[in-house]
């Protein structure tokens, strides 16, 4: 054979063998979740988070206005899970759901609405359905019907079975009692306090009322028996999305006894995150106001509420993660509804993710949009500390 001839031969051989040996070496990288999909394959994504996490969520204010509980009536009573059907995954997905329920829902006395609330006792098993299972009763109107009103708003719940329940008592030993639950080997302590209260014929052990003695008294007992400890507090000045002198003071002594994670509520409107040193070093996160979330209130920053996130490593008992999932309070009525105030005509009440709301408030007389609220929201929630304001698809 000629030198040519040979060499040639030998240069196909070596071009053959390189060109099978970079196919062998990148289908050696390749695994399932890279491979491109055929026609009954699709491609494997990583989820969001770690599902080992356990996520605890706090929404606001759940408001039975007079508008609510017309649009709740039904055939069988009254349906308030109607309302939530666009967010009620967002619940079930989530291990800890707090909530807090601003109106007594007591049997026998009465369905009444703003300013001297009592819901029916629907009012509670739809939010303990919907998926609330952290409750707070700790805020200025639970005490609207007096004593009778928070004794049979506590013996509804004590029928549902949430997880926990704080803050409105039916004795003095019940007022001192931490609520401790279990989740995914995580260990939560449970405490509810309320700046003020409406009615002023108010028991000794009723509320529980924002005291140094209780509150270090609470924090205390807890900081011995709990990995987290998850204070509700009903506090601030309405409507004002800035932090007042007395929310900083109370947020610096929470942070001080240990809470690890603080659901603020009562101003109607968000207020800031903020993050806090504990004295051992460790993390206080401060919702200062998760706003409203079930209200059928006018202006349409109390309408704009949503989910604050702490996700935990269950394994070593830290926070991992803070975010907002922001939420928008739906209703319905013409311009001439609104100029008159015919506030019982509005109609398709209707909670949603802000991210999704695109189309119920081109319905709405808000004149408003989904990027400027969500904006404004960002720059009032990072105002002392970043916090993650998340999509829906990111939830």
């Amino acid at each position: 054979m000629k030198p040519k001839k040979r060499l040639l031969i030998i240069l196909v051989i070596i071009f053959i063998l390189a060109g099978g040996l970079i196919i062998w070496k990148n289908s050696q990288k390749t695994d399932s979740t890279d491979t491109l999909p055929t026609s009954n394959q699709t491609v494997k994504k990583p989820p969001k988070e770690d599902p080992s996490l356990l996520r605890i969520i706090g929404t606001g204010d759940m408001l039975p206005h007079e508008t609510v509980n017309q649009q709740a009536k039904s055939a069988g009573g009254y349906d308030y899970r109607q309302f939530f059907d666009q967010v009620k995954k967002y619940y079930q997905s989530a291990d800890v759901r707090f909530c807090n329920q601003e109106s007594p829902s007591a049997p026998d006395i009465g369905v009444t609405a703003y300013p001297t609330f009592n819901a029916p006792t629907q009012f509670a098993s739809d939010l303990s359905a919907t998926g609330c299972n952290v409750i707070s009763l700790a805020n200025n109107h639970l005490n609207d019907r007096g004593q009778s009103g928070i004794d049979g708003t506590r013996a509804v719940w004590d029928g549902l079975k949430p997880l926990g329940v704080a803050g409105a008592n039916r004795s003095a030993a019940e007022k001192n009692k931490v609520s401790y639950f279990e989740v995914k080997g995580v260990k939560m302590a449970f405490v509810a306090y309320t700046e003020i209260s409406n009615s002023r014929s108010l028991s000794s052990y009723g509320l529980n009322m924002l005291n140094d003695n209780l509150v270090k008294s609470q924090l205390g007992e807890a900081k011995t028996q709990a990995d987290i400890i998850i204070v509700s507090v009903h506090w601030g000045t309405e409507y004002n999305p800035s932090v007042n002198s007395a929310q900083q003071r109370w947020a610096k002594t929470f942070a001080d006894n240990g809470a690890d994670i603080v659901f603020g509520t009562g101003p109607h409107v968000l207020q800031p995150v903020q993050r806090l040193t504990q004295p051992n070093g460790e993390e206080t996160v401060v919702f200062y106001s998760l706003g409203n979330i079930l209200s059928s209130q006018l202006d349409v920053e109390s309408l704009i509420g949503g989910f604050g996130i702490v996700d935990i490593d269950p394994t070593t008992k830290k926070i991992r993660q803070t975010a907002f999932l922001p939420t928008y309070m739906h209703y319905e009525w013409t311009p001439q509804q609104k100029a008159r105030e015919d506030l019982l005509a509005r109609k398709n009440l209707k909670i949603y993710t802000l991210d999704q709301s695109a189309e119920p408030l081109s319905r709405s007389q808000n004149n408003t949009t989904v990027d400027y609220q969500t904006k404004r929201i960002t720059d009032l929630l990072n105002k002392f500390t970043p916090v993650k304001i998340l999509k829906s698809n990111e939830y």
